[in-house]
């Protein structure tokens, strides 16, 4: 069994693993720190200036601020408890490290993230009156919620053509939420167009990263398992499979692939998640006039 005392009594150099997971703890520790002042900074800005909002935009602001503390906390938990999910691999030998948990809590707070992206397209949309953008938003959680389901499917059978499913339906909506997002640039104000550049900038990167290296490294697992036969469970055996075995490793063999996406996912989404509870009260570019839907909006 690893235990920390251990680690704490090692005279050797670490391995590079242990040291990326000393480094996802400490990343895991300024996100509650900046959620927490986040947090206390909306509380005292809506406290200060119960006009600075309308009642329905400080709704969505609380709304965001609960979902993106349920993926800030999630994030933190799998920084401290990392795994591969098909390979039944982790860092440290406990219970908390099994998948069965693990991808029961990234379930939710992935779907809490999604619907962050959700939220944001559907108050571009009411807002800039942007048809486009308000049905892209009714769309991305449900497609998110059929990933999930690719998800589990892969990790309980150990089918890697599962993962490929489930990134890509992820590029597709980060896709969506891109093209949604810049449908309403030229209804907004100028000054709001910088952090609007920033979002479509990072979302770019994402589909980017997700076209090069996550979806193609799935893809290229699950042929190399076709070729060599495979075996893969059943629904059942992998229910059984993901709540009692656990593979410890500090190898960085194993972990090297999984460390990108682990490190972007665990800083810079909880760091997107953050920000979105602090957007601005949207305005419109002069000459642009609010359509029917966002004051619909306004009374919701």
């Amino acid at each position: 069994m690893f235990e920390l005392g251990e680690l704490a009594r090692s005279t050797g150099p670490l391995p590079g693993p242990l040291r990326w997971w000393a480094a996802l703890c400490g990343v895991a520790l300024v996100n509650f720190v900046a959620w927490t002042v986040a947090a206390l900074v909306l509380r005292r800005k809506t406290a200060a200036r119960p006009g600075f909002f309308p009642d329905s935009l400080a709704r969505v602001r609380r709304r965001h601020l609960l979902l993106s503390g349920a993926f800030m906390l999630v994030c933190g938990f799998r920084s401290v408890f990392p795994r591969a999910d098909v390979q039944r691999i982790c860092l440290l030998d406990s219970w908390l490290s099994s998948v069965a948990v693990g991808r029961s809590l990234a379930t939710i707070a992935e779907l809490c993230f999604v619907a962050q992206w959700a939220l944001l397209l559907r108050e571009l949309g009411e807002r800039t009156g942007v048809e486009l953008t308000l049905r892209i938003s009714r769309v991305v959680l449900p497609m998110i919620a059929v990933a999930e389901c690719f998800s589990w499917y892969a990790v309980l059978t150990t089918r890697y053509i599962g993962n490929a499913v489930e990134e890509s339906l992820w590029t597709v909506a980060a896709t969506l939420t891109i093209v949604g997002a810049a449908a309403t640039w030229t209804r907004l104000a100028r000054r709001h167009r910088p952090w609007l550049a920033m979002g479509l900038g990072l979302g770019v990167g994402y589909v980017a990263f997700m076209c090069t290296v996550d979806v193609p490294m799935y893809v290229s697992r699950w042929i190399a398992d076709q070729a060599a036969h495979r075996p893969y469970l059943s629904l059942a055996q992998g229910l059984t499979d993901v709540s009692y075995r656990w593979v410890v490793t500090h190898s960085w063999q194993a972990w090297r692939t999984e460390m990108p996406w682990m490190t972007l996912y665990f800083s810079v989404a909880v760091w997107m998640s953050i920000a979105l509870m602090h957007l601005p009260r949207l305005e419109l570019a002069l000459g642009s006039a609010s359509a029917p839907s966002s004051s619909r909006g306004r009374r919701s």
